[in-house]
């Protein structure tokens, strides 16, 4: 499901939306960021941020074996946690994770679109998504045109969006906004209308390749645009901050802002994702403190 808007329309509202405050949106972060939990409501949250997580290896070195060994530890993490929400690999090894978490209910991600700098030719990034979809891929991740976006050939950049979301099929899309290079919180603003207009069904903060992963800010500021979104067109979209999340304490500060800003509707995998692999691990050590009120050895969990 999309939006009604043209491409045209589309950027005419995208240029309109208000600046934004950045002193009171920083302040707001700040403030939620605060919040604590009780230890009860800490377990919970432990489990939801691990089903929530993509898992990801994307690395020139990686094998059929590695790609195996991640999708095992995405299907059992630990003895009675949670599985993950997603494997995401190249389309290169798609088939492999496919085959791997066949029957787990673990969702296999690809990145495409000429990941992560995306600087190929159109047709190019299309027949990527379209090869990782046929290799049985559930969820693609591509990177916007960041160069078009900031030359301020937005409409470009929305018809890109849309023929990707075309040639995913049955998939969900997640558009990467690269937060870091859009450089002020009015462009992250106006890409994340962009992308929702144009057809994702989730927007996502970073690659992970650049410098400037996610931050609470520009996820609280992405978060509003969500609500807002689903508010003036009842389309509901997810929300995937990637890139730097690696603490428990850290991921928490994230699902505060999610219970605060969108409510339960986004409290699930479907609607949530954290784009944080070592976030995983510590997740583990964390649980088993509170499970056996001691930290394992280093160890404990496997390294990525």
């Amino acid at each position: 499901m999309g939006s009604i808007l043209n491409g045209a329309e589309a950027v005419a509202l995208a240029r309109s939306l208000p600046g934004v405050d950045a002193v009171g949106l920083e302040a707001r972060a700040a403030g939620l960021g605060t919040r604590s939990i009780k230890k009860a409501s800490k377990a919970h949250a432990i489990d939801l941020a691990i089903g929530m997580i993509d898992l990801t290896t994307l690395e020139g070195a990686d094998t059929p074996g590695k790609v195996r060994t991640l999708c095992a530890k995405a299907v059992r993490p630990d003895t009675g946690a949670p599985s993950v929400a997603a494997v995401c690999v190249y389309p290169a090894m798609a088939a492999v994770a496919v085959e791997a978490l066949k029957g787990s209910g673990v969702k296999v991600a690809s990145v495409a679109t000429g990941f992560p700098a995306g600087q190929v030719p159109l047709d190019v990034r299309l027949a990527d998504t379209e090869a990782a979809v046929a290799a049985g891929a559930d969820e693609i991740d591509m990177v916007i045109n960041r160069g078009a976006f900031l030359a301020g050939d937005l409409e470009r950049v929305f018809d890109e969006i849309r023929a990707v979301k075309a040639a995913c099929g049955e998939a969900r899309l997640k558009v990467i906004l690269e937060t870091g290079e859009l450089v002020t919180y009015d462009n992250v603003r106006r890409a994340s209308h962009l992308a929702m207009h144009a057809g994702a069904d989730f927007i996502k903060t970073s690659t992970g390749k650049v410098g400037g992963g996610a931050t609470l800010p520009v996820t609280l500021l992405m978060m509003q645009a969500v609500r807002d979104f689903r508010a003036a067109t009842g389309v509901q979209v997810g929300v995937k901050p990637a890139g730097g999340i690696r603490t428990t304490k850290d991921a928490i500060k994230y699902l505060v802002c999610v219970n605060e800003v969108l409510g339960d509707d986004w409290l699930s995998p479907h609607w949530f994702r954290f784009g944080a692999s070592s976030l995983l691990n510590d997740l583990l050590m964390q649980r088993q403190k509170l499970t056996t009120g001691h930290y394992s050895g280093p160890d404990y969990v496997t390294v990525d």
